[in-house]
């Protein structure tokens, strides 16, 4: 008689919440980006985000401190300094 109660008390509602939960875990970690990774999607042409900035890893170091200074976000002087350090 105890499994009638159990099905009959509504507690068979809980495994249908459990599956529903886990599918929305699953469809939040692919609808992210997924285990391959961010923005590209197959994990091998990343973006890093920085506010309204994305550079790709295929800039160099160099191209992303030219692209500041042009747009005028660093001075002349942080762009030296910066140069130097990329360099050195």
């Amino acid at each position: 008689m105890m499994p009638y109660f159990f099905w009959g008390s509504g507690m068979w509602i809980f495994p249908i919440i459990g599956i529903i939960v886990m599918l929305l875990i699953v469809l939040m970690i692919f609808w992210r980006g997924g285990f391959m990774g961010g923005c590209g999607g197959n994990g091998h042409d990343r973006h890093y985000h920085d506010d309204d900035r994305h550079y790709s890893r295929s800039e160099s170091a160099m191209d992303i401190l030219n692209k500041r200074y042009a747009k005028g976000e660093i001075t002349k002087e942080e762009f030296e300094r910066m140069k130097k350090d990329i360099a050195g």
